[in-house]
C-alpha cells in the first residue's frame, strides 16, 4: 500500500510541474501595423488572395470609385462579397504603393495598378482605432 501511495504521489508531483511549466502562446496580433493591412488589400484586388481581409477592414468602412462623372459606394460587406465571388483571380497589372501620410493614427497609402490601357490609382485610409489598424475607406480613380 505504501508503494501505491509514493506512485500516486509522483504522478501527481510530475502533473503539477508540468502544468506549472507550461509556456502561454501569445497569438500574433496582425493589425498590430498599418502596413499588414495595406498589403492584405493589394494582395486581394490584385492577386486574389482574400484571407484576413474581413480582419483589416473596419466595420464602417466605404469603398468609393470615380468613374467619369460618376461615383459608385459600397460597404464593407459589399466589397467583401465582391472580393470573395473573384477570389484566386490575378489581375494583369503592375502594383506601386507609396505612403501619403502617415501618423499614429491615420495611414494614407497611394495604390496604383498600371493595366495596359489604363490606371486605377486607389487612395486608402488606414486608421488606428481602439481594435487595431483598419481600412476604413478606400476611393479608387480610373485614368
Amino acid at each position: 500500500m505504501k508503494t501505491l501511495k509514493s506512485v500516486v504521489l509522483g504522478i501527481c508531483l510530475l502533473l503539477a510541474c508540468s502544468v506549472v511549466k507550461a509556456n502561454n502562446i501569445v497569438k500574433e496580433d496582425k493589425t498590430a501595423s498599418p502596413y499588414f493591412a495595406i498589403n492584405t488589400y493589394v494582395d486581394a484586388v490584385s492577386l486574389g488572395k482574400v484571407e484576413d481581409l474581413d480582419l483589416v477592414v473596419d466595420k464602417s468602412a466605404k469603398f468609393s470609385m470615380l468613374r467619369g462623372k460618376d461615383i459608385l459606394s459600397y460597404d464593407k460587406d459589399q466589397m467583401l462579397g465582391f472580393l470573395k465571388a473573384n477570389k484566386g483571380i490575378e489581375q494583369t497589372c503592375t502594383v506601386k504603393t507609396s505612403v501619403v501620410s502617415n501618423n499614429a493614427d491615420v495611414t494614407v497609402v497611394k495604390v496604383d495598378m498600371q493595366y495596359a490601357d489604363f490606371l486605377r490609382s486607389n487612395y486608402i485610409t488606414v486608421s488606428n482605432t481602439g481594435s487595431g489598424w483598419k481600412i476604413t475607406d478606400v476611393y479608387s480613380v480610373f485614368k
